[in-house]
C-alpha cells in the first residue's frame, strides 16, 4: 500500500512538472516576438498565451486530482450478471475477425447469458469466408448478417443493435481482441449503478511489435485511457465509448437510435463518428458514462504514416462535429445530479478548438519569422511534454517502455500537428477510411496473439 502511495506521488509531481515545463517553454515564445517587435499584436498575444498556460496547468492538475480518485466498479459474480449482445461490425478485416470471435466466445462470461452477432459491412475480401468459419466452430452461439453494400461502420452496428435482444449491448471492433475477464468488468458499472448509460473499455495496442508507430501508440493510449479516461470518469463523463469496446444500456440505445443512425452534418449522413455520436446521446438523456480500466481490448494499430493520417484525421473531424453537439447542451440542465466536470471538459475542448488552433498558426508565423528563436524552445517544449505520459506509462505498468513517448512527441510535431487544424478546416468530410485491401489475406494465417503484458 505504501509503496502505491508512493508512486501515485511521484508520478503526480512528475507529470505536473512535465505540462508546467512544456507550457512554460511554447508560452516564452510570444515574449521573444513581443521583445523582437514591440508591437500591440505581440502583446496581445503574449496576453492570449499566458492566459492559455494558467488555464491549462489548472485543467491538468484537476485532472491528476480526478485520476487519483478513480476506482473501477466491482466486478460481478455469475447470477448479478446481466445478458448482453456482443456485436461485432467488420469490413475487410480477414482472418482476425475470426480470431475476434474466438477471443470473444472464450470470455468468462456465463454461455447462458452471451449472444455474439457478427455483420459483414460489404466487404471485398474473405471476411465472410472467416464469419461462417466461426459461425460453424461455435455452433449456436453466433448469428452472422452480411450488408448487400459498404455503408459504413454506423450502419453495420444499427443491424446488430435491431436484433440484438439482450440488455446489455458490447460493441468489439473486428481487429480487436479481448481478454477472458473483460466482458464482465464491463458490464458490471451497469448492475452497481442504474444510472450509468454506457462503459467504455480500456484499448490497448495488440501488433505493437509490428513497428515504431504501433509502440508510441500504445504509450499514447495508455495515458489517454488510463488517465484521461479514468478521471473523466469519476465525474460520470466519458466523452468517447471507443468502437474498439464499449457497452450501453439497451433501452437506452433503442430510445436514441433513430436519432443516431439519421444523424446529418451540414446537410450530409454522418457516416463517422459513431461512437462519440452514441456516447453524447446518452449523456444528453441524463445518464452516466463511466471507464473500466479492467475491461482490455488488444486492437490493431496502423504501422504506416498514411494510414495513422487517415485514422487520426477521421478522429479529429468526428471531435470537432461531437465538440459542437455536446456543447449546445451541456452548459443546461440535461441532467439531475452535477455537471461541472464536464462542462469544463466541453470547454477546453472549444478552446483548443479556436484558440489552441490560433496559437498553432502563430507558432508557424513564429518559426518562420525568428527561427533561431522558437526552434530550440520547440525541441525542448516537444521532450519535456513527453515525461507526462511517458512516466505516466513507465509507472502504470512498471515498463521501460515509456520512452516511446518522447519519439511520439516529435513525430507528432512534425507530421502529425496539421491534423487538428485541417479537420476543422473541414469537418464535414466523411469516409470510414479503413481497412485497405493490400494483399489476399490466406486462410492459414496465424491468429494474433492477446499480449501478456
Amino acid at each position: 500500500m505504501f509503496k502505491t502511495y508512493i508512486n501515485k506521488a511521484v508520478l503526480t509531481f512528475g507529470m505536473i512538472i512535465a505540462i508546467a515545463g512544456f507550457l512554460a517553454v511554447t508560452t516564452d515564445i510570444p515574449s521573444h516576438w513581443l521583445v523582437l517587435e514591440n508591437s500591440s499584436a505581440g502583446k496581445v498575444l503574449f496576453a492570449f498565451s499566458l492566459i492559455f498556460f494558467i488555464f491549462h496547468l489548472a485543467v491538468f492538475i484537476w485532472r491528476i486530482v480526478l485520476f487519483l480518485q478513480y476506482k473501477p466498479a466491482p466486478v460481478c459474480p455469475d447470477h448479478e450478471l446481466p445478458s448482453c449482445c456482443v456485436i461485432v461490425p467488420a469490413y475487410n478485416e480477414g482472418r482476425q475477425v475470426f480470431d475476434t470471435i474466438e477471443s470473444i466466445v472464450r470470455s468468462n462470461y456465463p454461455a447462458d447469458k452471451m449472444s455474439i452477432i457478427g455483420v459483414d459491412d460489404g466487404s471485398a475480401d474473405n471476411t465472410w469466408f472467416w464469419l461462417k468459419k466461426a459461425e460453424a466452430a461455435y455452433p449456436g452461439q453466433i448469428q452472422l448478417f452480411r450488408q448487400p453494400v459498404n455503408r459504413g461502420k454506423r450502419h453495420a452496428l444499427y443491424r446488430g443493435f435491431v436484433h440484438g435482444k439482450a440488455e446489455v449491448f458490447v460493441t468489439i471492433d473486428s481487429d480487436s481482441n479481448v481478454t477472458p475477464d473483460t466482458l464482465r468488468h464491463l458490464v458490471s458499472p451497469f448492475v452497481r449503478d442504474a444510472r450509468v448509460g454506457a462503459v467504455a473499455g480500456n484499448v490497448r495496442i495488440l501488433n505493437r511489435k509490428d513497428g515504431i508507430i504501433p509502440k508510441m501508440l500504445e504509450v499514447a493510449f495508455a495515458f489517454s485511457f488510463d488517465f484521461l479516461r479514468a478521471g473523466q470518469s469519476v465525474i460520470n463523463s466519458v466523452l468517447c465509448t471507443p468502437g474498439a469496446l464499449s457497452a450501453y444500456r439497451r433501452d437506452i440505445v433503442l430510445n436514441v437510435l433513430s436519432e443516431w443512425v439519421d444523424q446529418k452534418f451540414c446537410g450530409r449522413a454522418a457516416n463517422i463518428g459513431e461512437d462519440r455520436a452514441m456516447t453524447n446521446l446518452i449523456l444528453k438523456n441524463g445518464y452516466h458514462v463511466r471507464y473500466q480500466k479492467e475491461a482490455i481490448v488488444y486492437t490493431t494499430s496502423p504501422t504506416t504514416t498514411p494510414k495513422l493520417w487517415k485514422m487520426l484525421l477521421r478522429w479529429a473531424r468526428s471531435n470537432v462535429r461531437e465538440t459542437l453537439v455536446i456543447s449546445r447542451f451541456a452548459f443546461g440542465r440535461f441532467r439531475k445530479d452535477g455537471a461541472v466536470g464536464l462542462r469544463i471538459n466541453v470547454l477546453v475542448g472549444l478552446m483548443n478548438m479556436t484558440v489552441g488552433q490560433l496559437m498553432r498558426l502563430f507558432g508557424v508565423i513564429a518559426m518562420i519569422c525568428i527561427p533561431m528563436v522558437v526552434a530550440p524552445k520547440l525541441i525542448v517544449g516537444a521532450a519535456v511534454a513527453a515525461c507526462a505520459p511517458g512516466l505516466f506509462y513507465a509507472v502504470r505498468y512498471r515498463s521501460e517502455q515509456g520512452i516511446w513517448a518522447i519519439p511520439y512527441s516529435y513525430f507528432w510535431m512534425g507530421c502529425l500537428t496539421w491534423i487538428s487544424l485541417y479537420a476543422l478546416l473541414t469537418p464535414h468530410k466523411n469516409g470510414w477510411m479503413t481497412r485497405d485491401i493490400d494483399a489476399p489475406v490466406l486462410p492459414g494465417r496465424p491468429a494474433l496473439p492477446i499480449p501478456l503484458n
